[in-house]
């Protein structure tokens, strides 16, 4: 069984929960996902490996609470067990030959692209972090993205946070005043990132994105996750989560990312109708 050895809230959507998984742990490198179930009778969720410690045995994840099954994952506590959790799974992120990165992250997907950044930074690559958030209430994980950033900008959309405005707006000053980067890691809602890429194309800066549509089994088999990356159809699952920005088709991994919202809500609404139930 999978012991949840920790419990923290970030912020009032967002949880870290340390998972004792030492088989996983063992293998896990930046980029890399997890899927897990609740319970026997839960359904299959993927999460991206947020970090790990391969003497304890550890993983630890990032979720938003956003679905049912985020919300019951929400409601365990430190000494429950998780039912399933299996991994590592997807490709890990390309490090070798970099210098100089700039890693994006917004919102939640921060949590993804922590663990890029200190590899990277612990590789002694140059990295520059931008991190944006909607307001300062749901910034997380700044001192560890400082610890791990050569350079380390936040922004806000309300500026409660840092600098006022987008991460685009940061990357593109940055390039602008003469920064030159290898590439750029992007990882975050998809507008976001395809804005990001946008951005980069119109520099020539090589860049990747990190996309996690969804998911059922992580194996290729189902083909859920399907995405159209230079005309050509990839699994998230096995051909990434990481994929050449400049090439992703993001209006259709969005239009097929709202198709399941109607459900999603519904199915959070009965979780949340349940535990009010149950309280």
């Amino acid at each position: 069984m999978f012991e949840i050895l920790e419990k923290r809230s970030l912020n009032p959507t967002v949880t870290l929960m340390r998972i004792n998984a030492p088989k996983v742990a063992r293998k896990a490198e930046p980029g890399q996902f997890i899927i897990l179930r609740t319970d026997a009778d839960g359904e299959r969720i993927p999460l991206t490996i947020a970090d790990f410690d391969r003497t304890s045995g550890s993983v630890t994840i990032i979720f938003q609470i956003v679905g049912a099954t985020t919300e019951k994952l929400n409601h365990m506590n430190e000494g429950d067990c998780l039912q399933d959790f299996v991994g590592p799974l997807g490709k890990a992120t390309e490090t070798e030959g970099l210098k100089k990165v700039a890693v994006v992250g917004g919102g939640v997907g921060c949590a993804i692209a922590y663990p890029v950044a200190k590899k990277l930074h612990a590789l002694g690559v140059e990295v520059h972090s931008i991190v944006g958030f909607r307001t300062k209430d749901l910034v997380i994980l700044e001192d560890e993205f400082k610890a791990a950033s050569s350079k380390f900008v936040l922004m806000s959309d309300d500026g409660s946070a840092g600098e006022k405005g987008l991460v685009t707006d940061a990357l593109k000053k940055l390039i602008d005043s003469g920064e030159k980067y290898d590439r750029v890691i992007t990882i975050g809602p998809l507008i976001m990132m395809k804005f990001v890429c946008k951005l980069t194309k119109e520099y020539g800066v090589p860049t990747v994105a990190s996309m996690n549509p969804i998911m059922i089994d992580g194996t290729g088999m189902c083909g859920g996750c399907r995405l159209t990356v230079g005309g050509e159809t990839k699994f998230a699952c096995v051909d990434g989560p990481e994929f050449d920005g400049h090439l992703i088709d993001f209006d259709q991994a969005m239009a097929r990312g709202a198709m399941y919202k109607p459900f999603e809500r519904h199915a959070y609404e009965e979780a949340c109708n349940l535990f009010k139930e149950v309280k």
